[in-house]
């Protein structure tokens, strides 16, 4: 109360968002964000300290490409943005090109990418950057401006996207969290590393409230030497192949339980890509002395890379695969493209299930109401599509599919094949916002569906409180979400046996 007294509203809520342990004092650590905003100055950190340049090293040099948000793309446009202050979007509007459009860094400080020596196998998985969110954690907070200082592993991932914008969080507000490895390819002295990382940016600062910027995805792969001191190729982009592939948040007040708007929208393109293999910064002749790393005519000397021979190696599309269901495992289940999933389902004769909704499933990009509401896509895959005996039933009975509502309508207005715009008309016909699952069969039509808000409503109440004896609940689990999801299933393959006999 006195803090409030003496700082306002806004003035608490600038102090809370520095006071990162909530002890009502700042530290000088938790002061350094302000003092670099003032002094425009910020000190070397100590791992660049500890990273001085080895005299025979080599340097990469990484350009980055980004093209902005498509305004259009995100569902405030369609009414103009009306209600939303031209302020809350002013750090999203003046983001148009990436903060360094170029960078050279230190081959060796990409060895955070090699793996650890239990995991020297091709296919094995690991974590760069481990989650730290659970149950108990719960989620960080969203009233912060500045990115907490990037330890260990997190300070090579933190300098690369700080290449796009001068805010990045390595550590996702929620879960996945984190980043994940694995090995694609291995030679004699190389490998190739692909990675998956969640991460997103802060793109205002005091006195806007914080707008929240968070990518579905970053992948990409790094070739570099067993010993980190040579990188062949290095690429980290942002997917594009889906309609939507941003998740935005952004407050309206002053205090962490403010009103918080969200959208999502279109990004073409966020990537960083090597321009060719990282070289020696100092070159030296075969009696070791230092020569000019020009010819004579000036032009800079041309440096020939042996071929690397792979031994073994698998397909970019495996490993992204293991990175997905790393990150999320109700991705033991495959979840197909829709128009995929009915032909799968009538060569298989198995009922398909499927999700449709508002924000992604398996990206950050991911939900589609504001917290503490429920309904969305985070809550279903961190609870019940995770959970054994739900994996067990749909990979035993169904095959699944999620599709963005963007998507179906886009499909549903197609009138090139009237078999899928028939598909997401039946479909569309029974979406109700934010989440609908739903079950069918492989000619589309709609046997059982229910609402994610809905269903966790229900859930969250006491067995007997629910009326609806469609929704029991079953004493083998002591989740009732499972117990409710799998009742789900089972009735919807029980109402589809008069259509499949």
């Amino acid at each position: 109360e006195l803090a409030l007294k003496s700082l306002g509203s806004e003035g608490l809520f600038l102090f809370s968002s520095l006071d990162t342990n909530n002890d009502l004092y700042l530290s000088p650590e938790e002061f350094k964000p302000i003092a670099e905003k003032l002094t425009g100055v910020a000190p070397i950190s100590e791992f660049e300290e500890e990273e001085t340049p080895d005299p025979s090293g080599e340097t990469l040099s990484i350009v980055a490409k980004f093209q902005p948000l498509v305004m259009e793309t995100m569902t405030k446009s369609k009414d103009g943005f009306l209600g939303i202050s031209h302020v809350a979007l002013s750090g999203l509007r003046n983001w148009t090109a990436p903060a360094a459009p170029m960078s050279v860094m230190l081959a060796r400080q990409f060895k955070a990418f090699l793996p650890p020596k239990n995991k020297l196998d091709l296919g094995d998985l690991w974590w760069i950057i481990p989650s730290e969110l659970n149950i108990f954690t719960g989620y960080l907070s969203n009233n912060r401006f500045y990115p907490p200082p990037p330890k260990g592993k997190e300070i090579i991932i933190h300098r690369l996207l700080s290449m796009f914008h001068p805010r990045p969080f390595v550590k996702t507000r929620f879960a996945p969290q984190g980043a994940v490895a694995c090995i694609q390819a291995i030679s004699t002295f190389y490998y190739t590393i692909a990675f998956r990382i969640h991460a997103e940016f802060q793109l205002n600062e005091p006195p806007d409230f914080p707008f929240w910027f968070s990518p579905g995805q970053f992948t990409g792969h790094i070739i570099l030497s067993k010993d980190a001191s040579h990188v062949r190729e290095f690429k980290l982009y942002v997917p594009n192949n889906r309609s939507l592939n941003v998740d935005m948040e952004w407050l309206y007040g002053a205090s962490e339980s403010s009103n918080m708007e969200v959208d999502i929208g279109y990004l073409p393109q966020m990537e960083l890509e090597s321009t060719g293999p990282s070289i020696p910064s100092v070159i030296h002749d075969e009696n070791g002395n230092v020569i000019d790393s020009r010819d004579p005519s000036g032009e800079p000397i041309q440096f020939v890379f042996e071929e690397i021979t792979w031994q073994q190696e698998i397909p970019w599309e495996e490993a992204a695969q293991k990175l997905e269901v790393a990150m999320y495992p109700f991705k033991k289940v495959s979840y197909l493209p829709f128009t995929q999933a009915f032909e799968r389902a009538k060569a298989e004769k198995k009922l398909v299930h499927s999700i449709l909704l508002w924000g992604a499933l398996d990206d950050q990009a991911k939900h589609c109401l504001p917290l503490p509401v429920p309904g969305s896509g985070r809550t279903l895959r961190e609870t019940v599509l995770e959970s054994s005996p739900i994996l067990a039933l749909l990979n035993e009975s169904f095959v699944s599919s999620w599709s963005l509502v963007k998507e179906l309508e886009e499909l549903q207005s197609n009138r090139e094949n009237e078999f899928y715009s028939k598909l997401a008309d039946l479909h569309l016909e029974k979406y109700n916002f934010p989440v609908e699952m739903i079950i069918c069969l492989p000619n589309g039509t709609v046997v059982h569906h229910i609402n994610a808000n809905y269903f966790l409503d229900i859930t969250s109440m006491k067995p007997e409180d629910v009326e609806s004896s469609i929704f029991s609940f079953s004493t083998n689990f002591e989740d009732p979400s499972t117990a409710t999801y799998l009742q789900f299933l089972k009735e919807g393959l029980q109402r589809a046996k008069p259509y499949l006999q």
